[in-house]
């Protein structure tokens, strides 16, 4: 679907609710729930009558199902996503940044206390516990020790 903002066009997908669920793997039935309960609410109807969801609702169905995986309630979900609509994506960027910091804060001070048993290890001791840490975790500590320690960030 094409929408005109002035001179530009501009393309905006727009799903009917078999579409939408079949994207987000959920049931339509699911969508028809969520959107009473005021999870999700359709961008717009058609000229037949028909309820309209833009892509930022397939992105707030796909958290809805991480969430709803992860143990929270509606309510909580619910309380999660309102909290959501209100944060800015800079702010949300920094809060993301901010618990990395801290999650970072607590790791280094976990390895800090294991750093006497490691220094005590015999070479082979150590090759083989490193060995076990997988190459992608690494490179992800890695990569937010870098990201976290670049100036203009924090």
């Amino acid at each position: 679907m094409r929408e005109k903002e002035g001179a530009n066009v501009v393309e905006k997908s727009l799903y009917r609710i078999g579409e939408l669920a079949k994207k987000a793997n959920v049931s339509p039935r699911t969508i028809d729930y969520y959107t009473s309960l005021g999870l999700i609410e359709p961008e717009r109807r058609s000229d037949k009558n028909y309820r309209l969801y833009c892509d930022e609702t397939l992105i707030r169905l796909k958290r809805i199902e991480q969430m709803k995986a992860e143990k929270y309630s509606l309510d909580e979900i619910k309380r999660e996503l309102r909290d959501w609509n209100k944060v800015t994506s800079e702010e949300e960027v920094s809060q993301k940044l901010s618990e990395l910091q801290h999650q970072l804060v607590k790791l280094e001070r976990e390895v800090k206390e294991l750093e006497p048993v490691l220094n005590q290890l015999k070479p082979r001791q150590a090759n083989r516990l490193y060995t076990r840490i997988i190459p992608q975790t690494a490179a992800c500590v890695e990569a937010l020790m870098l990201l976290m320690n670049k100036s203009n960030l924090m």
